[in-house]
């Protein structure tokens, strides 16, 4: 695959058997063993993702918390040092430059985490918004991340170090982590649906982390795991994946994250007024679950049908793992978002029947 980009652990895939594909630019690996098996591994015991191909942009200065109130949709303001909140940038119209992970350093010092396939369209949005007392830089080349997820993940990610990991809650992080003398950010924080770590490190040091870590994980069955078990993973648990279920023609309110948008802030955002009004008065369109009631699997892009009326489309389809049932997520007419409705799928020139049902399909147990 000539001029794909590749991680800095691309030469340890082969070794464990990954079969790797073009992810939006990037040649990574979409399995290693099976991807059910890989997913059943992260429900049940623990699975270690490569996930290096995202963006990391440090952003410092004095004006730092204003630069970034500005730019996203959350309250960076509610963060304290060690904190880490999901977020999303958006167009002036309310559209979706890309959802993202903004990680609190100090009061002066942020690292945001980006979407592989936008990091230059978003460093680049991020340039044409500085204002006062800002610096922005793309660590990415040299930063790796690792993501070990599942029920077991602690238990195993606790082999290799001192610090006391259970004192790391969710969306917190502690910097100055030794993972078997390895330097790294560790941050509870996923896009599985499961409990886990995601590891920032440098990334001449991430071949050797990965193999201590999978070493480490042996007794507890935790497996290599692909693109593929990433994805029916993330859509069981109704994460978006930007470009599917978030795009410029897409608002975080229509995607169901408006959890991540505070319309009441002191600085106003980027996309604020659309994303109020859409807050205040509901958006025209909706992402809701379907369910096949007809036998075919939703896929991203079938065109969805209320009688012979279209009303939208599947952003992500699958047989879930979990559920075995064929299911999707549609962005449609929030006319017909109402549970229960019946709704077609055109799946090869044919229309379906589906039934609109809640999601997420999956949520973990509670302890």
């Amino acid at each position: 695959m000539a001029d794909l980009k590749r991680t800095p652990l691309y030469p340890v895939y082969a070794r464990y058997g990954g079969k790797t594909i073009d992810f939006g630019g990037w040649e990574l690996p979409v399995q290693f063993s099976s991807i059910t098996e890989e997913h059943e591994a992260v429900r049940t015991r623990a699975g270690l993702f490569d996930v290096s191909h995202m963006g990391e942009v440090e952003v410092k200065g004095a004006d730092a918390l204003a630069y970034l109130q500005r730019l996203t949709t959350n309250d960076v303001s509610r963060l304290e040092a060690g904190q880490a909140q999901y977020s999303a940038m958006c167009y002036p119209d309310g559209g979706t430059v890309d959802d993202l992970l903004v990680y609190k350093l100090a009061d002066d010092h942020y690292l945001l985490v980006i979407n592989a396939s936008n990091i230059d369209k978003d460093f680049a949005w991020m340039q044409q918004h500085l204002a006062g007392d800002v610096r922005i830089e793309n660590v990415s080349p040299q930063t790796a991340q690792l993501a070990i997820q599942g029920p077991l993940a602690e238990t195993i990610l606790q082999k290799l170090t001192d610090t006391n990991l259970s004192e790391i809650g969710s969306f917190r992080f502690k910097t100055d982590v030794k993972l078997d003398g390895i330097p790294a950010l560790v941050s509870r924080t996923g896009y599985t649906g499961e409990d886990g770590f995601e590891i920032y490190l440098d990334a001449d040091k991430a071949v050797a982390l990965w193999e201590k870590l999978l070493e480490a994980g042996k007794e507890e069955g935790l497996l290599p795991c692909g693109l593929g078990a990433r994805d029916t993973l993330r859509f069981e648990a109704r994460l978006p994946l930007y470009g599917q279920e978030l795009s410029k023609e897409i608002t975080p309110i229509e995607a169901g994250i408006g959890f991540a948008v505070k319309t009441d802030k002191a600085v106003p955002f980027i996309g604020q007024e659309v994303l109020k009004a859409q807050k205040e008065n509901g958006a025209p369109r909706k992402l809701v679950g379907i369910e096949m009631i007809d036998r075919g699997i939703p896929r991203s892009h079938y065109p969805v049908f209320a009688g012979d009326e279209p009303i939208g489309e599947v952003t992500t389809g699958t047989q879930s793992p979990t559920l075995k049932k064929n299911v999707g997520l549609a962005l449609i007419k929030t006319a017909y978002a109402a549970l229960g409705t019946e709704l077609f799928v055109e799946i090869r020139g044919k229309r379906l029947k589906a039934r609109v049902v809640a999601t997420p399909f999956y949520k973990r147990p509670k302890p």
